[in-house]
């Protein structure tokens, strides 16, 4: 009987083996990932010079007659009357003493010919007399929101986006203050107080630094812009949306004045 040779059959495994794996050589180099998990690209950013940059300012005119101010009864807390010495109203529609709006979100929609840096630096969100301060702001994606308790009692933040992540956050009186971001474009979210339900605010947030709020006189001014053409878009929170189209040309100041009817 023909006794099989063991030791040849082993080689012949082994070569074999060897074969399929790619051989005696070097190991192959790792091959780099595709694109579905390589790391994508910072995307550019734009940049405007100075001494060209345009600037649109104007002013939010109310016609009509304005609205009586609800006064807020904070007579179940005391905490929240005690710090405030004069009455405090519902900050809804704020009518100014030259018949202007306040607390109008005034920034552009369309036009801006590339992306742009976010802003540097925190905005911040006061809670001082048992209100929100500023009541309507802005920040930039990526932007740290600052949000302070300067009262002596319990407050519990509450932002309501629809296209961000919904955060609760608590914050007793004198505890550090929270810091946030926002991932995605939003205008507007509104924020509440869960202990205070009379607290309310308003947070729009862009992919761009050019927004403005109207103030105590109604006006505002957005700059640093490239010379192009726009849609500039005035929110406000009773009365809506506003729109108007305007083209700017290098170091000009264009002035575009909004009107609502109350």
């Amino acid at each position: 009987m023909i006794r099989p040779n063991w030791n040849w059959l082993a080689a012949l495994s082994l070569a074999v083996t060897l074969a399929g794996c790619g051989g005696g050589g070097q190991p192959a180099a790792e091959q780099p990932a595709g694109d579905a998990t390589a790391p994508a690209a910072p995307a550019a950013t734009a940049t405007v010079d100075p001494a060209t940059a345009a600037t649109i300012t104007g002013k939010v005119a109310f016609t009509g007659q304005a609205p009586n101010r609800v006064r807020i009864r904070m007579d179940a807390v005391p905490a929240c009357t005690q710090a405030n010495s004069e009455p405090v109203f519902v900050q809804e529609v704020v009518v100014n003493s030259n018949n202007t709006l306040a607390n109008v979100f005034v920034y552009v929609k369309e036009g801006l010919p590339g992306s742009f840096p976010a802003s540097g630096g925190d905005v911040e969100l006061n809670q001082r007399g048992c209100m929100y301060t500023p009541h309507v702001l802005g920040l930039t994606v990526g932007q740290n929101l600052r949000v302070k308790n300067g009262d002596p009692t319990n407050h519990n933040i509450h932002p309501l986006p629809m296209q961000n992540r919904e955060w609760n956050q608590s914050q007793p009186p004198g505890a550090a203050d929270l810091v946030q971001q926002f991932a995605r474009p939003e205008v507007m979210i509104p924020v509440k107080c869960n202990v205070h339900p009379w607290m309310i605010a308003y947070i729009g947030v862009l992919p761009h630094p050019f927004f403005a709020v109207s103030g105590t006189d109604g006006s505002f001014e957005i700059k640093g812009l490239p010379a192009v053409n726009y849609v500039i878009e005035a929110w406000h929170e009773k009365f809506g949306t506003f729109t108007q189209n305007v083209t700017v040309g290098a170091s000009e100041t264009k002035q575009v004045d909004f009107s609502i009817q109350g």
